[in-house]
């Protein structure tokens, strides 16, 4: 009995020093969600309620989409909002989102979903050399400085394989863009020394599955080719779901 009073101390001890308790220690981490360009939170909302469900404290952030400082300021004043351990999935525009503010110490994992994962120094025009050009471009307005996705463009580059009222929910929520963030240059390249997974949409017309595959095999990321569109989360969201737990039970392995 002796014995056993010791450890359970010791163990208490060290959790104590370390700044955790036994129950911190074993806590869900905060699953942080990071949109993408021409979208807002709600583009989440299939995979928040299961992950609620699940007993996961879930954040959506709402990135202004003026530049990568000013979105990457959202994501970390987002998980500063959170205690513990955070696993951020980034889509889109966001996963440049992640991987700088995926330097955060509390920060375990990353998901990127049909994302870009950039490493230090490129911009998305270069990033984007490295596989052919989508369409997606013929399909933006521009409107007293900012950019949005016509109609047209949510149908045929955006969100292919949603029916056409998701696809009307789409073009009515999304964030107008500053042509800035594509000038913004990546400073950090989170993917390098923290775990990452990805998922690949094979129908893809915004990022060319092409780029994501190599993004992906680059940063080692585990990952899931899904035939799915740009809008993975809202076409497959069980599927999208299913890695977001993977990387939130392994992440801190």
């Amino acid at each position: 009995m002796l014995p056993l009073l010791l450890s359970s101390s010791l163990f208490a001890l060290a959790s104590t020093a370390l700044g955790q308790t036994p129950s911190a220690m074993n806590a869900k981490p905060t699953i942080v969600l990071v949109h993408g360009l021409w979208a807002d939170g709600s583009s989440w909302s299939k995979v928040i309620t299961p992950l609620v469900d699940q007993g996961f404290k879930v954040i959506a952030v709402q990135n202004p989409t003026t530049s990568l400082e000013d979105d990457v300021a959202a994501t970390n004043a987002a998980i500063e909002r959170t205690e513990g351990e955070v696993i951020l999935v980034g889509h889109s525009w966001g996963g440049f989102v992640i991987t700088e503010a995926g330097a955060h110490p509390r920060v375990k994992g990353l998901v990127y979903v049909a994302a870009f994962a950039p490493d230090t120094g490129e911009t998305v025009p270069k990033l984007s050399e490295n596989a052919p050009p989508t369409k997606l471009s013929d399909f933006l307005k521009e409107t007293k400085g900012l950019l949005t996705v016509s109609k047209e463009g949510v149908a045929e580059a955006f969100a292919g394989d949603l029916p056409k009222q998701e696809q009307e929910v789409i073009y009515a929520v999304q964030q107008p863009a500053s042509p800035k963030v594509f000038a913004g240059v990546g400073k950090h390249a989170a993917w390098k020394t923290k775990p990452s997974w990805y998922v690949v949409a094979a129908k893809d017309k915004t990022i060319n599955p092409q780029l994501e595959e190599w993004m992906a095999k680059r940063a080692k990321a585990k990952t899931t080719v899904l035939d799915a569109s740009h809008v993975a989360m809202v076409s497959k969201p069980k599927e999208v779901l299913e890695v977001i737990l993977e990387a939130a039970k392994n992440a801190g392995n």
